[in-house]
């Protein structure tokens, strides 16, 4: 009985350490490899970038990855944003001084990507034994954990010639990183005097290299390889069949390499790009809308507020007046008038769409719009006397094209654009109309002589002056 005993405490003790073994390997593969991003300033979309980041650090970290999640930021991010990453995220925001790009007096330079050679700071990552560096703008569809397994340099071709550097897999090497301001400071080759083109340059044979396929033995590989396209997919391919049809390796990583004010984090991206509303489903499970929401209820009480306001009272320009003016006169203050009202109506449609925090939901953004276009129209329509119907006929417009490109069932992509330019072809006649009827309103009330009373003169007040 003491025997049995005593195997049995033995073997309690062999789990035990096995279990305390088996932790010890995970804590230290967490701390040999990381996933990392940069963060700079300097731009007009700063916060966005970084609310991006933080969506993706915190899907990584809901999809419980074994690496580390680090943030390369500059000595200029606010200090509050490095504490929040840091303190909200879990993430190891690591300072760094801005590299200055020699490339600034190209012709095709682009001031926007002046400090992105920050990135090349992921080779000093030392303490890693891979890292896997990626641009904020990537949507992660499952783990990817797979990538630490691949060489000293890995990367995707999204583009037949040149590899994109929105997520590549590099080991860290402090010979390496001084080789590379070396070149930097020799004026090393680079098409576009960003990241992209210098690390272009720099393995120049890397569409040579053999595919990644990462060995079942989890044992890593050395040397450069090619990643496969499904660890880089171009949210452009989507558009076209409306799903996912990549051959070549998991289909794992989304990213958006698109015209900055197409990123799929802004309100106005979906239903306009339909794979905005996948990142903004992330950031709703991951990080929420906190932010933002007292800004919007601020402005819906605004907006609100003001179709009240111009409900009760109507105002209209019946207090301007002439005296016998030349009739040259009255005709330049007509289309100074004419001129003052298109302009009122424009406005109308723009400043709300500036006003909403860019990166608030679209089902939240879309609405807000909606109404603040709304009720800075009743301003115009009241003030101008205009018709209520030929005013907003453009933001019916606006909601009806947005149905046309929301609706879930279409085949493909062409057709949905097929769809959507039918629905413009259509709707264009119908703009048209109303915006000369809004014209000929102008033009009937400005020659209307009681609009314009003489000095002198009591016109009788007209409906539209009164209080109600």
């Amino acid at each position: 009985m003491e025997i049995k005993l005593r195997l049995g405490l033995l073997a309690a003790l062999l789990l035990a350490l096995a279990a305390a073994a088996a932790e010890a390997t995970t804590t230290e593969r967490r701390r040999r490899h990381a996933y990392a991003a940069m963060m700079y300033m300097g731009t007009p979309r700063d916060y966005e970038f970084y609310v991006a980041t933080r969506v993706m650090m915190r899907s990584l970290a809901r999809l419980h990855v074994e690496a580390d999640l680090v943030v390369i930021a500059s000595v200029d991010v606010p200090v509050r944003w490095a504490q929040t990453l840091q303190e909200e995220d879990g993430v190891k925001v690591i300072r760094v001084e801005n590299l200055k790009n020699p490339y600034e007096n190209q012709q095709n330079f682009n001031t926007r990507f002046k400090l992105t050679l920050n990135k090349l700071y992921a080779w000093s990552l030392i303490s890693y034994d891979r890292v896997v560096m990626l641009d904020s703008d990537n949507i992660f569809l499952q783990r990817t954990d797979e990538l630490f397994q691949c060489g000293q340099f890995c990367a995707v071709f999204i583009n037949p010639c040149i590899f994109h550097t929105g997520l590549f897999v590099l080991q860290p090497s402090m010979d390496v990183f001084k080789n590379m301001l070396h070149e930097l400071e020799t004026g090393h080759e680079n098409p576009d005097g960003a990241d992209q083109g210098f690390l272009a340059s720099y393995f120049p044979d890397l569409l040579d290299r053999p595919m990644f396929h990462p060995p079942t033995n989890g044992t890593k590989l050395y040397g450069t390889y090619r990643l496969p396209l499904g660890y880089q997919m171009d949210a452009s391919y989507y558009y076209l069949k409306l799903r996912w049809s990549i051959p070549c390796g998991p289909n794992s990583v989304i990213t958006f390499p698109s015209a900055p004010w197409l990123k799929p984090w802004y309100w106005w991206s979906w239903p306009v790009l339909p794979l905005g509303l996948s990142w903004h489903e992330r950031r709703r499970k991951n990080l929420g809308y906190g932010s933002e929401l007292p800004i919007l209820l601020i402005q819906a009480v605004m907006y609100i507020g003001i179709i009240a306001v111009t409900r009760l009272a109507r105002p209209s320009l019946s207090k301007l007046c002439y005296n016998r003016r030349p009739e040259k006169i009255i005709a330049i203050l007509h289309s100074t008038l004419k001129v003052a009202a298109l302009w009122s109506i424009f406005a109308a449609y723009t400043v709300p769409f500036f006003l909403i925090p860019r990166t608030v939901h679209p089902l939240l953004g879309w609405p807000i719009y909606v109404l603040g276009v709304a009720s800075l129209s009743s301003i115009v329509i009241n003030v101008f006397l205009l018709p209520p119907l030929p005013v907003l006929t453009v933001l019916l417009g606006i909601l009806g094209s947005l149905f046309v490109m929301a609706f879930p069932w279409y085949s493909d992509g062409v057709i949905r654009a097929l769809v959507v330019f039918a629905y413009a072809f259509s709707c264009a006649p119908i703009a048209w109309a109303s915006l000369m009827k809004v014209i000929g309103s102008l033009q009937n009330l400005l020659e209307r002589e009681a609009f314009f009373p003489r000095l002198g003169e009591s016109p009788q007040l007209s409906e539209f002056n009164k209080l109600y």
